[in-house]
């Protein structure tokens, strides 16, 4: 009877004394465990006679519950000790202001890409979109491009495996002819969307990038209204004071063709008309002059491939990149800085 009273008096003595819920952990062990001095009591009953097993077993039985009421209670002001500290310690102040988030905004190719389409749209064009997977008859054929011309190789043209004559979209100008084919003129589009090309990543080329073309066709079009149009793009894209100038050129769904070059805005000297001082622009490698656009009249065989009489009606056509407007407008050197995910860059804009 002593040596249970005792032991029941050291095990409540140290569940009290418990401030953890480990520690308690080790209390359970120690008095109630399998290795315990109480456990090893009991399993010695069976060396008693039956009269003192049967009188020994309920006192040890009395002394297992009551620690084991002991630890239960116990665990119960632990827990609820440790439930109130991690409240004070992640304790939220809501009277704090709370912190600020910046706000998003749109990737700096979508801002140029609207503005541009913004402009047309305020010129009265409406926006087309079409797949960016497309048939040679669309990409190519129709856009007066020979099933020899060398872009059609694979060098310069990512072909879609498994499927004949599929291509990823090296220009916009597809949607022009699928526009050309279901809508009789007047038609007045600016077509927006990624394009593909089989380049090589460096500074200035990538495989993926972003065009805008525009194209117009009604009764009476001539180069000057082309040259109006394109005048009023680049004074909205770059400044008011600039000025546009067109260089011959060839393209094989336009006739004629012209290179679109609008004056350099980073050199006043050009302007000046100071050699010296314009040939110290990075820009425009002193000529004043920056090359912007591919531009020109709709190709009379373009408009027949799409069924339109080339002797009643007449267009133009055109198409700019998109990060080449942003890389100049914004002192972007590297191309690859667009894609690359890079918040500090993107925050910049």
């Amino acid at each position: 009877m002593t040596d249970i009273d005792e032991l029941r008096r050291q095990a409540l003595e140290a569940v009290e004394a418990t401030t953890t819920l480990d520690e308690l952990d080790e209390a359970r062990v120690r008095y109630v465990g399998r290795r315990s001095e109480l456990a090893l009591a009991q399993r010695g009953l069976g060396d008693l006679d039956p009269e003192e097993r049967k009188e020994r077993g309920k006192q040890l039985n009395a002394v297992r519950g009551a620690v084991e009421q002991a630890l239960e209670e116990r665990r119960s002001v632990l827990a609820q000790a440790a439930l109130e500290a991690r409240l004070a310690d992640e304790r939220l102040d809501l009277t704090l202001p709370p912190r600020r988030v910046p706000p998003g905004r749109p990737h700096l190719l979508t801002q140029v890409e609207e503005e541009i389409v913004d402009a047309f749209i305020g010129l009265g064009y409406r926006v087309a979109e079409g797949p960016e997977a497309e048939s040679g008859a669309y990409n190519f054929d129709l856009l007066n491009i020979p099933p020899d011309h060398p872009t059609r190789t694979e060098m310069d043209t990512i072909y879609v495996e498994g499927y004949e004559d599929v291509v990823l979209r090296t220009h916009t100008s597809p949607v022009q002819t699928r526009v050309l084919t279901d809508q009789a003129p007047p038609v007045a589009v600016v077509v927006p969307g990624r394009v593909y090309r089989a380049d090589t990543v460096d500074a200035t080329h990538s495989p993926v990038f972003t065009q805008v073309e525009g194209l117009l066709v009604d009764t009476d079009i001539t180069m000057a209204h082309l040259r109006g149009t394109l005048l009023e793009l680049c004074r909205a894209l770059f400044g008011a004071e600039r000025e546009i100038r067109l260089r011959p050129s060839f393209f094989p769904f336009t006739e004629p063709s012209a290179e679109v070059d609008v004056s350099c805005g980073f050199c006043d000297a050009a302007q000046r008309g100071d050699a010296a001082g314009a040939a110290d622009c990075r820009v425009c490698s002193g000529t004043g002059w920056i090359e912007i656009l591919g531009a020109g009249m709709v190709d009379p065989n373009v408009l027949s491939a799409c069924g339109i009489d080339p002797e009643v009606h007449s267009g133009f056509a055109f198409g700019i990149g998109v990060e080449r407007v942003a890389m100049l407008r914004n002192g972007v050197a590297d191309i690859r800085d667009f894609f690359d995910a890079d918040a500090r860059f993107l925050a910049r804009f």
